[in-house]
């Protein structure tokens, strides 16, 4: 005895109409299987993100319009960089361009010390503003913003005590 699959169609429903003067429109309603509500997350706000690098520091800096805030590695500013220098070098391009009170950051930063963390916040963000705004770049190039220090310790070499320091030479 063979087995043979009957495949059922789900055919359309035909309703007619309820007023007699729409007798010549007739709706086609084709039930479908019932699929589960999909939930969206809001939209996210629209960010600029860019890079900063110094020493073995490496900053990513995302600049909000509707956020005022910065925060570092998920704390506030202040609290990140406790020194207020490093605080006002960190975002000094946003300063000079006087722009503070309609922008925010979101900085993730790893490696290096407090200071080459700071340096590096201080490039991204400024890469980011002049992704942000174009017109920037002119008055950001001139301020030094954009140029990345690329200073870095130098390695230690064999035969030597440190990079270049020698052992003392004797004679005898």
């Amino acid at each position: 005895m063979t087995e043979k699959t009957i495949k059922i169609k789900k055919e359309p429903v035909v309703k007619k109409p309820k007023k007699k003067e729409d007798k010549n429109v007739v709706e086609v309603i084709v039930e479908s299987e019932k699929k589960e509500a999909v939930h969206h997350a809001p939209k996210k706000e629209k960010y600029y993100e860019a890079t900063g690098r110094r020493k073995t520091a490496i900053s990513r800096v995302r600049l909000y319009t509707k956020i005022k805030t910065f925060t570092v590695n998920n704390k506030p500013l202040e609290e990140y960089f406790k020194i207020v220098r490093l605080q006002k070098s960190a975002i000094e391009p946003i300063e000079k361009m006087k722009i503070a009170d309609k922008l925010g950051a979101s900085i993730k930063v790893n490696g290096g010390g407090s200071m080459a963390q700071a340096e590096a916040t201080k490039l991204g963000i400024a890469r980011a503003l002049m992704k942000f705004n174009p017109i920037f770049k002119k008055r950001l190039r001139k301020l030094g913003f954009l140029t990345r220090d690329s200073r870095a310790v130098e390695r230690k070499k064999y035969g030597l005590k440190k990079a270049r320091k020698a052992p003392q030479w004797k004679k005898r």
